[in-house]
Parts: C-alpha cells; sequence; structure tokens
C-alpha cells in the first residue's frame, strides 16, 4: 500500500474499468475509509449503496425509464447507452448525502461532507490497487433515478463511483503549480 502523500499526488480517474472488482474484507476497507470523512457535529450525512452484477442492468433500466421520462423523443439507439452505462465497471458505489436538519450544520456542509467520504473511497480504493471514476450526469438528479434507488425526500445523490481494475493506462495528470491556485490574504485595504 502507497503512502498517504503518495497517493494524494498521484490519485487520477480511470474511466476504462474492468473485473475485477475489491469485494470482501478489502471492499470493507474502502467503505470504512468514508466514515472518517470531515463531518461537522457528527451527523455522518452520509449513506452508500453498493451495485454488482445483474443489480447493473436494472440500474441502466432504471436510467433508460429516466431518459424516456426525460425525452419521450429520445432514440432507441440512446435508451441503449443509458443501459449500458452501469456496465462500465463492475461495481458501482452510489454515495447519497442524508442531509439532516441541524442549527449550525446547513445543508451544503453536509453535501461536502458526503462529497469528502465519495473521494476517500476513491482514494481507498486506489490505495488498494483498484481505480475508479465519480460520474455525475443526469442520472444524479432525476427524481426518476432517485426514487427508484430508494433515496428519501431529504436525500441527495452526490454521485456514482464506478470502480474496478484499469484498463489500460492512466491519463497523464496535468502539471498543476501551486501558485496559480494559492494566495496570501494579508487583511489589508
Amino acid at each position: 500500500m502507497m503512502d498517504a502523500l503518495t497517493l494524494l499526488l498521484n490519485r487520477n480517474s480511470a474511466p476504462k474499468l474492468a473485473e475485477p472488482a475489491p469485494d470482501g474484507p478489502v471492499l470493507e476497507r474502502i467503505l470504512s475509509s468514508a466514515l472518517r470523512a470531515p463531518d461537522h457535529a457528527r451527523l455522518r450525512p452520509w449513506r452508500f449503496m453498493t451495485v454488482t452484477g445483474k443489480a447493473r442492468e436494472h440500474l441502466g433500466e432504471l436510467y433508460a425509464q429516466a431518459a424516456l421520462k426525460r425525452d419521450a423523443s429520445v432514440s432507441e439507439a440512446d435508451l441503449e447507452k443509458s443501459r449500458k452505462h452501469p456496465l462500465r465497471a463492475p461495481l458501482l458505489i452510489v454515495v447519497v448525502a442524508n442531509i439532516q436538519q441541524h442549527p449550525k450544520v446547513p445543508r451544503e456542509e453536509q453535501l461536502i461532507s458526503a462529497g469528502c467520504a465519495a473521494h476517500s473511497l476513491l482514494l481507498a480504493a486506489q490505495a488498494e490497487g483498484f481505480a475508479g471514476i465519480w460520474r455525475t450526469g443526469a442520472n444524479a438528479y432525476d427524481s426518476t433515478v432517485k426514487q427508484g434507488l430508494g433515496l428519501a425526500a431529504d436525500e441527495e445523490l452526490v454521485g456514482y463511483l464506478y470502480i474496478g481494475t484499469i484498463e489500460g493506462k492512466y491519463k497523464p495528470l496535468a502539471d498543476l503549480k501551486v501558485e496559480d491556485f494559492v494566495s496570501d490574504w494579508t487583511g489589508a485595504k
């Protein structure tokens, strides 16, 4: 397993994924990592659903139903594409923000916390020798999909993490310079 800083400096998305996916104790460790995300007031405003095997086909059918509801004139080719989306990885983890009423923790903080949990899942998967990519798109915000997944009215779908073994190579990482993103604030006007 790589050290934390090396992992953070080399984190990358992998759009082409194949078997195997993590399972058993490895998957449990990956999921456990998300439970340590920053979390104001310890609300733990997240939950996760794993989608594997035939369930990916059911999710694809749900995506197609949602696409048809969004646009009754959608082509059969586009419906078939929707059906195949969940088949792009052997494991999907649906990250859900469970928004709770709290006097000191607004909705936005809870969404960010769930996003941090999702990032932890991707990092842990990579640390365990797997790869992944975080996807959203229309199916992350669609009421038909949310209902089909059993989300409650106070829940938001943060994204779908596609996890598996990288097929091919990682895309090159951009050479980002810290000074392009950081400035000193002095407080002076």
